[in-house]
C-alpha cells in the first residue's frame, strides 16, 4: 500500500488528500505552518492497522482552496469543511485527530457534531473552559509591549512579507525552533524578558541550516517550502485572524461537554507546557478523557519528533474503541 492523493470537494471548497488503508475513517488535521505531510509518519502506520487514514491539506494550504476573504476561515468553515470530507468519503462515523490548530479543528468537531465524530485525539493543544472576553483582549493585556506572535499575526500583510521572503529558512527556523530540539522556555513564561512587541517572528530563533536534528531531514525541509512558496502563508495566517471572531460564533456552546472518549498526547517541551491544572480545565469539559501522554524530550512538533511514541499511543485509542 502507498500513500495516494486526490482531491474532493467539501463545503464549497476543493480538498486535496492523502489516504491510504481500509477500515474505520480517521481523519487527521494539520497546523500551522503544515500541511498534510506533517502525517507522514502516521498515515500508513494506521493502515497497517486497519484503518482509513485521510489527511487533508485544510483550507488555505497546500493543494487545497485558499479563499480571499478573512471571515472565510472561521472555526465554523474549518468544521463545516471535515464534516463535508466525512461525507464525500460516504462515511457515517469518524474519529477525528488534530494537532496544533488542528487540535482546536477537532476539538470543535467532536463537539458540534457528536453524531459524526465517535472520538477525537488532540495532540499539543489541549481543551478547556471557554473564557470570558475575546482571546487577543486578554493577549494584548498579558503581553503588553513585548512581542507575541499571534497579535503580531493579526495585521494582513505583515506576517506575508517576513515568512514569504525566504520560506527556506522560514520553514528551518519554525519547525526547529518550537521542537524539543531547542532548550527554550515556554512562550507564557517570563514575559518581561522577551522581545519587544516590535520585533519580527523569525529573528530570535536559531537557524539549523548545517544542523537538522534527527526527526527533521532535508527533504522534509524541501517539501514544505515547496507547499508554501506555491500556497504562500495567507490562508493559513488568516485562520489566526479569526480567533476572536471564532470566540464570538461558539457562545452558544459555551460549557458543552464533549462526551465522546478522547486522547490528549503533547511533548515534555511544548511550547505551551502541560500541567495538572491544565488537565484539571480539560477533564471538566472532556469528562472520558483518557490519560494523557506526556512524550520526553518532545517538543511541539509531536507526531514529527516522535512517530513511534504517537503511532503507538494512537493505534492503542483507536483499537480500544473497537
Amino acid at each position: 500500500m502507498t500513500i495516494e492523493h486526490r482531491t474532493i470537494q467539501t463545503n464549497g471548497i476543493n480538498m486535496r488528500i492523502a489516504e491510504q488503508g481500509e477500515g474505520p475513517l480517521v481523519v487527521l488535521c494539520h497546523g500551522f505552518p503544515e500541511s498534510w505531510y506533517s502525517w507522514r509518519h502516521q498515515i500508513s502506520a494506521l493502515a497497517e492497522a486497519g484503518y482509513h487514514a485521510v489527511a487533508p491539506d485544510q483550507r488555505g494550504y497546500g493543494k487545497t482552496d485558499k479563499p480571499p476573504m478573512i471571515e472565510a476561515y472561521s472555526i465554523m468553515h474549518l468544521v463545516g469543511d471535515i464534516v463535508g470530507l466525512v461525507q464525500a468519503l460516504e462515511s457515517d462515523h469518524a474519529v477525528v485527530v488534530g494537532h496544533d490548530w488542528g487540535a482546536p479543528v477537532a476539538w470543535n468537531c467532536a463537539m458540534m457534531r457528536p453524531d459524526i465524530f465517535r472520538a477525537v485525539v488532540a495532540l499539543s493543544v489541549p481543551w478547556g473552559p471557554r473564557s470570558g472576553y475575546p482571546p487577543m483582549q486578554g493577549m494584548k493585556q498579558y503581553f503588553g509591549d513585548r512581542f507575541f506572535y499571534q497579535l503580531y499575526f493579526q495585521t494582513p500583510g505583515v506576517a506575508e512579507h517576513e515568512l514569504q521572503h525566504d520560506v527556506a529558512e522560514t520553514m528551518r527556523k519554525m519547525l526547529y525552533g518550537a521542537s524539543g530540539s531547542v532548550n527554550r522556555r515556554s512562550m507564557l513564561s517570563n514575559v518581561s524578558e522577551g522581545p519587544h512587541k516590535s520585533s519580527y517572528m523569525l529573528e530570535n530563533i536559531p537557524d539549523p541550516q548545517d544542523s537538522l536534528p534527527d526527526w527533521l531531514t532535508q527533504q522534509d525541509i524541501d517539501y514544505f517550502v515547496a507547499e508554501f512558496e506555491e500556497a504562500g502563508f495567507r490562508g493559513g495566517l488568516n485562520w489566526y485572524r479569526n480567533i476572536d471572531h471564532n470566540w464570538v460564533l461558539t457562545a452558544p456552546f459555551q460549557n458543552m461537554k464533549i462526551m465522546q472518549p478522547a486522547l490528549f498526547v503533547t511533548g515534555e517541551f511544548d511550547v505551551v507546557p502541560y500541567d495538572d491544572y491544565a488537565g484539571q480545565r480539560m477533564r471538566a469539559i472532556v469528562p472520558n478523557l483518557r490519560d494523557p501522554v506526556v512524550l520526553p524530550g518532545t517538543g511541539h512538533w509531536t507526531q514529527q519528533e516522535s512517530p513511534n511514541k504517537v503511532n503507538e499511543a494512537l493505534i492503542g485509542f483507536l483499537n480500544s474503541l473497537n
